[in-house]
């Protein structure tokens, strides 16, 4: 693949880790009584274009 691709790759990931990072911690302290809990979680990446649809799902720890 090329470097315009590789880098415009790794700067769309980076931004989708940073922006979810931030939105969960939000969520996290607006919700009421997370501590000791375990939430499901589920992310989905969709590319129009090109079919892609990939899930992600895992567990986050509440705090």
């Amino acid at each position: 693949m090329s470097d315009e691709f590789n880098m415009s790759m790794r700067k769309f990931l980076k931004q989708v880790g940073v922006t979810s990072q931030q939105a969960i911690e939000e969520a996290m302290r607006n919700a009421d009584a997370t501590e000791g809990k375990t939430f499901d979680a589920k992310m989905v990446l969709t590319i129009d274009g090109i079919a892609l649809e990939h899930t992600v799902t895992g567990k986050i720890e509440g705090a």
